[in-house]
């Protein structure tokens, strides 16, 4: 089948695409930036389109001549996200039956119930209904929260449980939820490119164990061989508050943790297991909680995560390219220049390049990055605990710690682009050189402040660069020296 999967930079659509390949079908993938799926492993036996799907033009010149659409994009996290997925859905489902799509399959949440419905599920129904207004045959797959390494919802339960023996939790810790494994949803997803056109309905999936929350903690504590987590709900923990405690604790933000959180005060339990009637269970059968969890750590301690939610970016979020003008359009920039003659071979020093950030940290002044990142917290953005995927490779696209990866050169150049909170928009480019001495590096940090408070904001951390950049371009080139 020829098959389009939207969203896949994100964490489902990235781990599909590879999967569809596998199983025979011809794909097209589409993204905002083609360069974010530039250096992903399976790039070359896939088709890469820019489209935004809030631009009907683009998506209806991806999806001509697809049989089976995949729609496993969503705006959460952006500041209206309920209005930009209602525009995007409807953009998709007017130039899919345009194009003639055999059927379109999407990824949803839990049908909501009752009046007091959170703003995420209430959106993904919606979703799911314009598609299906669409008049082209529409599988919605309803699942609750997924359990996979590198997912949001499986961070936000990991992080809760390992840093909080004991915790405070609000009431809805005692509501039930049905998990699902990644692989089990991934599983239901490729199965749908090969079911006859006629069926059109939602199906809710879920795996083999319907738990509370407080029971999710408690088995993951057991898995992960901590000692029982002690929980204490209260009713007048509000889940604004809950969000912002998630976004302190984990590394999920603020942004995405309160929609989360907000979707939890409801029950989600599936109500039926009519795909059977479709899809028989996976091989094996449908995985439990606990075996799910037992995979999914197997994935991060040997660094084998393929996708994270970190590494998809929301609509709206900084995505400008580097101004190449070299006078900057008139504007004003700020810039910390730094470079040393390095005693060790251009290769060496670029492994120390791509290994930065993540548990390796930025080899200067611990203690400041961790406050920056803490700050950044504080104010609602993403701080350093997203991390990175792997610890010694780097794609475009991807999220590293707060910095995304703007551009690579293999063995040249490495430049970030900040994810933090500023009155400004900055960059940070590492950049590898030869040498007469074995190898230069270069490093450039750039600012370009927004109104009077970037100029004050750059001003005030400018006595520290000495100390954090400075010693950051001696540590690395120190690191590099002592490879062998």
């Amino acid at each position: 089948m020829r098959c389009l999967v939207t969203g896949a930079t994100g964490y489902i659509g990235g781990r599909l695409a590879p999967r569809l390949i596998q199983a025979g079908h011809v794909v097209r993938c589409t993204s905002r930036s083609a360069l974010k799926l530039r250096d992903v492993p399976w790039a070359g036996r896939a088709e890469i389109v820019e489209a935004d799907l809030l631009s009907p033009s683009a998506i209806r010149r991806a999806l001509q001549d697809i049989d089976v659409a995949y729609y496993l994009a969503h705006s959460l996290g952006s500041p209206d996200f309920e209005k930009t997925d209602r525009q995007a859905a409807h953009n998709f489902a007017c130039a899919a039956a345009e194009a003639g799509v055999k059927r379109i399959v999407y990824l949803g949440g839990p049908e909501p119930s009752g009046t007091a419905t959170s703003p995420h599920l209430r959106s993904r129904d919606e979703v799911a209904e314009i598609l299906a207004a669409s008049g082209v045959p529409t599988v919605t797959l309803r699942a609750a929260v997924i359990i996979g390494s590198g997912s949001a919802s499986f961070e936000m339960l990991r992080y809760l449980t390992e840093r909080l023996p004991v915790m405070v939790a609000p009431s809805w810790v005692h509501n039930r939820i049905q998990p699902i494994a990644v692989r089990d949803v991934l599983y239901y997803l490729l199965a749908w490119a090969s079911v006859p056109d006629e069926v059109s309905r939602g199906f809710d999936i879920g795996g083999a164990d319907v738990l509370t929350y407080a029971e999710m903690m408690h088995r993951y504590a057991r898995v992960a061989h901590l000692r029982r987590r002690v929980i204490f709900p209260v009713r007048t923990l509000s889940p604004w508050l809950s969000s912002h405690w998630v976004g302190l604790v984990t590394p999920v933000p603020g942004r995405i943790a309160k929609p989360l959180v907000l979707s939890l005060i409801h029950e989600a339990v599936c109500r039926e297991h009519d795909i059977a009637d479709f899809v028989p269970d996976p091989p094996g059968g449908l995985k439990g909680f606990e075996e799910s969890v037992r995979l999914a750590l197997s994935k991060i301690r040997d660094s084998e995560v393929e996708t994270r939610w970190a590494n998809a970016a929301w609509t709206g979020a900084p995505a400008d390219p580097l101004p190449t003008d070299p006078d900057w359009s008139g504007g004003s920039v700020y810039e910390d220049l730094r470079h040393r003659d390095v005693q060790a071979s251009p290769e060496a020093l670029w492994r120390v390049v791509t290994r930065i950030g993540g548990q390796t940290g930025w080899y200067s002044f611990p203690l400041a990055w961790a406050l920056r990142g803490w700050v950044d917290r504080l104010v609602g953005g993403v701080g350093l605990r997203r991390g990175r995927r792997d610890p010694a490779e780097l794609y475009v696209g991807e999220a590293l710690d707060f910095w995304r990866v703007e551009e690579i050169e293999h063995s040249k150049l490495l430049r970030l682009r900040a994810e933090m909170r500023l009155p400004g928009v900055a960059w940070l480019e590492l950049k590898v050189a030869d040498s007469p001495a074995g190898s230069r590096y270069e490093q450039r940090a750039i600012f370009v402040p927004k109104g009077l408070a970037g100029h004050l904001y750059w001003w005030s951390v400018a006595p520290f660069h000495a100390l954090v950049f400075g010693g950051m371009a001696r540590n690395m080139a120190r690191a590099a020296e002592r490879l062998p």
